[in-house]
């Protein structure tokens, strides 16, 4: 079944209230410790593979580091690149005390000024990194609502698919577009990710801005890596 998970509205019933285990115990983890913990050029500077790891991709200006900033509860533990498909670093961040996960900012992709260097050392980071971590639980692939899925996200699909990675598509920037216009997103993703064999059956609708879908996106944190 394939479906979309994201804040009630208001007057709503909320789906997450039969799990009020894990709508705790994502909210006590992330009212937690969360601090940055290394940047990765390669590989060989990767932290060792000691705790379950969960992914953050997208495209350039997908608003990840926002995302990021919202799931955790801090203003600018992520920091996005001053000049946009510039960085080209895989940064960690630990998660509980003891650490109960890390959260790995991925490289943001897409950006046309990138020059081909950088796109060529970014496919090859990703990809060695996609095949060879164990840890790694799950991605989750930030897709931009107000465009929906473009070729370049449909390129990090393959990689996920290739290197049999679980990965859960999150719509950001919800908050931009009428909920008509949303729904048509949501539709056109779902039929999207049919074709996609390490896909996850579930979308979540996120706003970074207005905390919208926030506490639903922890819980998934919680979830995969519990799984």
């Amino acid at each position: 079944m394939w479906s979309i998970i994201s804040e009630p509205r208001p007057g709503a019933s909320n789906p997450v209230d039969d799990e009020p285990d894990l709508t705790e115990a994502a909210r006590k983890l992330f009212s937690g410790r969360v601090e940055f913990l290394k940047s990765a050029p390669s590989l060989q500077f990767l932290p060792d593979p000691e705790v379950p790891e969960i992914a953050f991709a997208g495209r350039s200006n997908v608003g990840k580091s926002s995302l990021i900033n919202a799931v955790t509860g801090r203003k600018s533990i992520a920091r996005a690149s001053v000049t946009p498909g510039r960085t080209q670093e895989l940064n960690f961040f630990e998660v509980g005390e003891p650490t109960k996960l890390r959260l790995v900012d991925m490289p943001g992709y897409g950006y046309a000024k990138a020059p081909l260097k950088v796109v060529e050392n970014w496919r090859r980071l990703i990809r060695d990194f996609l095949r060879g971590r164990q840890v790694l639980k799950r991605a989750f692939l930030l897709i931009d609502s107000r465009h929906g899925i473009k070729e370049v996200d449909r390129e990090i699909m393959k990689m996920l698919d290739g290197a049999a990675v679980s990965y859960r598509i999150v719509l950001t920037k919800t908050d931009k577009i009428k909920a008509s216009e949303l729904a048509t997103v949501e539709a056109a993703t779902l039929e999207e990710l049919r074709k996609h064999s390490a896909a996850f059956p579930l979308i979540s609708a996120t706003s970074a801005e207005k905390k919208g879908g926030i506490d639903a996106l922890r819980e998934a944190v919680l979830e995969a890596i519990q799984s």
